[in-house]
């Protein structure tokens, strides 16, 4: 580590917190934390993805990709029959802190720089997706193999909430994080994000992920290590875990892919169109918009990507914190052309990955504006993949982004029974945050 990285550490403290809200203050040393005195050494951001190869065997050509994973069918004797049969392990064993130092090596900057002088998101949300995997082979490393025998992969971003608007490409930054519940074959991993400000690390952001294990051929689900607590913190913490498990559950039984809108939403809908219906004719058919409102189908921003091997993870599927990043970076170019002024992401909330994508598929992704309300700005991203040889589009990823802009936000309206449902979708999302943004989240830093 250089000198630079070594007075960081100094500095570093493991601040995971439960909850889901949005915090807008300095760190207060005062208030609960999970502080991992024996944390093993701290990680340069470079690392991590090095890091991971290494547990997985997984080569660094393409072109010996195919050995590596015949390697890893080797590796199935090592799984365990039970996860009783596996030791447990603490929340510290998987306690991980990992350095992006912008300030002390510039030579960084250039890939996490926006042309507005700030980090680029987009490379967050790589680098949280690589550091969620690495602490669950953390939570689930077995001493006596030197490959692990289990495939991590990302199931969920659960939440991810901002606390403050904009990062400083010129000052250092820090991640830390480690499991925080488990099940028999999941994990949830809570992920703090830090930056240096006036000598002292500041929060700016809480991630919640849920990642899964499974066979050494990614083909089956194994098991994971149980955890035990050690002390009423760790047990509050892990609480969250199963409060958030069961809140997943709760609005997957409600979805309106499920059940159809409650009546408070069903009103909301009708309202909508009535107030769109030319009161010079007397028709259903003859709509009209309402003042400062768009509708939804001129909200829509598209792209396409070929996915090429550069962007693969250590599984040789394509890395999903690249299709997260390039979600976001739409998702982010739809509301600043709708809002027509610089947006700032606010939260991160239900991203389900429902299918990995191959090397050498086509990514199609679609963004649109599905609710606003004053300054605030819901996204949705629909993913889908095709084969070149194949022209059927499998969904693989939704993702839900909310955004704050510096002005006020005409009204979306939607048109059809779809774009309805697509709008009280995003209501839900949109009301699923913890706290309202306070006025100085838009002051540049």
């Amino acid at each position: 580590m250089r000198r630079a990285t070594q007075r960081l550490c100094a500095l570093s403290k493991g601040l995971i917190i439960p909850g889901r809200g949005l915090t807008h203050e300095s760190w207060d040393a005062n208030k609960p934390r999970i502080y991992m005195h024996e944390a093993r050494s701290s990680l340069h951001v470079n690392d991590v993805r090095d890091k991971l190869r290494e547990i997985v065997g997984a080569s660094t050509n393409w072109r010996d990709h195919v050995r590596a994973m015949e390697e890893r069918k080797l590796l199935h004797s090592f799984l365990a029959k039970s996860q009783e049969a596996l030791p447990p392990r603490k929340m510290k064993d998987s306690f991980i802190e990992v350095f992006l130092p912008l300030g002390s090596e510039p030579e960084l900057r250039e890939k996490y720089l926006t042309v507005q002088n700030t980090v680029r998101f987009g490379r967050i949300l790589e680098d949280l997706d690589s550091l969620g995997v690495l602490i669950s082979y953390m939570h689930t490393k077995n001493h006596s193999v030197k490959m692990s025998p289990i495939s991590i992969v990302t199931a969920l971003v659960d939440k991810i909430d901002m606390c403050k608007q904009s990062l400083s490409p010129e000052q250092d930054i820090k991640f830390s994080g480690h499991v925080s519940w488990v099940g028999k074959t999941s994990m949830e991993v809570k992920m703090k994000m830090f930056q240096l400000q006036d000598g002292a690390f500041c929060p700016v952001l809480d991630a919640t992920f849920v990642m899964v294990a499974r066979d050494c051929e990614n083909k089956g689900p194994a098991f994971v290590n149980p955890l035990i607590l050690d002390n009423p913190e760790e047990e509050e913490i892990f609480k969250q875990g199963e409060l958030n498990k069961g809140r997943r559950i709760s609005m997957s039984s409600i979805s309106l892919l499920k059940m159809a809108p409650d009546a408070d939403e069903r009103n909301t809908i009708h309202d909508m169109f009535l107030s769109t219906l030319d009161p010079k004719t007397i028709s259903f058919q003859s709509r009209i918009l309402p003042p400062n409102a768009v509708w939804m189908e001129d909200t829509k921003l598209k792209s396409l990507d070929i996915c090429h091997p550069q962007e693969r993870n250590i599984f040789n599927r394509i890395f999903g914190g690249f299709i997260m990043r390039k979600a976001y970076e739409l998702a982010w170019a739809t509301a600043c052309s709708f809002g027509g002024s610089r947006p700032f992401v606010v939260t991160v909330d239900d991203i389900m990955f429902q299918k990995p994508v191959e090397v050498g598929s086509l990514l199609f992704l679609s963004s649109q504006v599905c609710f606003t309300q004053n300054n605030y700005i819901q996204v949705r991203v629909h993913s889908e993949v095709a084969s070149l040889h194949n022209k059927e589009h499998m969904t693989t990823n939704v993702f839900h982004f909310t955004f704050i802009s510096q002005n006020e936000v005409p009204l979306v309206f939607p048109r059809t029974y779809g774009e309805s449902m697509l709008y009280l979708d995003g209501q839900r999302h949109f009301l699923s945050m913890s706290a309202p943004v306070k006025k100085d989240y838009l002051v540049e830093p």
